[in-house]
């Protein structure tokens, strides 16, 4: 039998009829654990090789794993059950970290989301933290309070506290809460978890019924263009909206760029599908716009909204997965090649001028992605006298798309030797 335990010491007696105690230094220190039965955990899997040894030699052999708080919350259990089975297992839980930094704030964390930065790419986090309103990071080397705090301020407007969380439940708890600024400026010991909160009381009014992030909202995508304030129709109509939102794929832990934003319909959309979303937007009321329609679609601490024009305003933003550039002035290929040369994934590009086709086409196969396209025309039924019906046409669009061809390897979902 294989016993995790997060909720207590061990005693002495359980030391000593376990043939191999695993943990962290901390962790058999405190048991003291004789060094011939001690293994310290680093990388998963030299470890679970000797259980395995062990098991092969005897079945019955008592194997202890110390861990801290839930071992089955981002923790050690994962990969024990995954190498000998969940019958193996004898699991004991603890308070998880998560559960203790909330605590100490007194606020609820049903609505929470959590994301665990240990062995994965950090950007996740990164943008997680961008688009939601309550999250909670395991952090890691490059994903901790101070990169978080930096990442937050790549993104101009948006608003987040800190809540820095170490040894929790330990003899040197610490709890401090500042600004992304004050965050990022520091240097940090190895820390449990990082809170970052877009509202001040991290409470919501109603009790959900599912924890965690919700999902795409109701009422779906693809809004109607009455739902957001615009100028003169300058806007991504519905049904083209649709199509570029299918190929740009937004969602949770993504960054999405809206370039020529106009009414930011895009990048709106895109938040509420949970990805974190940057409108950039040259003119001044533009602007304005395009942080009431963020607000007023509930997505205000998701959208930062930058005053500048592309291609020059693009240098000075975070990455995106994904980009959306509207317009087709003269610079068109210039933008596409800059938003190009930064985005991981996809670029998607609406123009309505034919002329334009070619160039955008060729700027994205020169930048190593396919260059795909579609010419979109709706025709809306509209009333007419008499109760009849009659089709209207909206102007055609051409939607053209690149996917890169030699995309960075994804998160790595390795076990680490990182026990919570």
């Amino acid at each position: 039998m294989i016993t995790v335990l997060g909720e207590a010491q061990p005693s002495a007696a359980f030391v000593a009829q376990s043939a191999l105690v695993l943990g962290a230094r901390r962790h058999l220190d405190a048991a003291q654990v004789p060094g011939d039965r001690a293994l310290v955990l680093g990388p998963l899997a030299p470890a679970l090789d000797a259980v395995a040894a062990l098991r092969d030699k005897d079945p019955d052999v008592r194997v202890l794993v110390l861990a801290s708080g839930d071992p089955g919350f981002f923790g050690i259990v994962r990969a024990l059950a995954e190498r000998f089975g969940t019958a193996a297992l004898d699991v004991r839980p603890g308070v998880s970290s998560i559960a203790r930094a909330f605590a100490r704030l007194g606020a609820p964390w049903d609505d929470a989301v959590v994301v665990s930065a240990h062995g994965r790419d950090p950007r996740r986090a990164f943008n997680i933290c961008r688009s939601q309103r309550k999250v909670a990071v395991l952090t890691a080397p490059g994903a901790g309070p101070a990169e978080i705090g930096a990442a937050l301020l790549a993104m101009p407007g948006l608003h987040r506290r800190l809540v820095v969380a170490a040894d929790l439940g330990g003899p040197a708890e610490s709890v401090i809460e500042l600004t992304p600024a004050e965050a990022a400026a520091r240097d940090w010991p190895a820390v449990n978890v990082v809170l970052c909160l877009a509202d001040e009381t991290a409470v919501e009014d109603t009790m959900r019924a599912v924890a965690g992030y919700q999902g795409p909202p109701e009422g779906g995508w693809a809004l109607p263009e009455e739902a957001f304030e615009h100028r003169d129709a300058m806007l991504t109509k519905a049904e083209v909206r649709a199509f570029a939102l299918a190929r740009l794929g937004p969602r949770l832990g993504e960054l999405v760029w809206d370039v020529g934003a106009g009414s930011g319909s895009v990048a709106v959309e895109c938040a509420r599908l949970g990805a974190a979303a940057v409108a950039l937007e040259r003119a001044a009321d533009g602007v304005a716009r395009i942080r009431a329609n963020a607000e007023a679609h509930g997505v205000g601490h998701a959208v930062a909204v930058v005053h500048g024009s592309a291609p020059d305003a693009l240098a000075q933003l975070p990455a995106p997965d994904a980009v959306f550039v509207g317009g087709g002035g003269a610079d068109l290929p210039a933008v596409v090649a800059a938003a190009s040369a930064r985005a991981r994934r996809t670029v998607v590009v609406t123009l309505a001028a034919l002329d334009r086709v070619p160039e955008v086409r060729r700027t994205l196969l020169a930048a190593g992605f396919t260059a795909d396209g579609v010419q979109l025309q709706a025709n809306r039924l509209a009333p007419l006298p008499g109760e009849v019906t009659r089709l209207a046409a909206t102007n055609p669009v051409f939607v053209l798309w690149g996917t890169r061809l030699a995309s960075p390897s994804p998160d790595s979902s390795h076990h680490t030797g990182v026990l919570t």
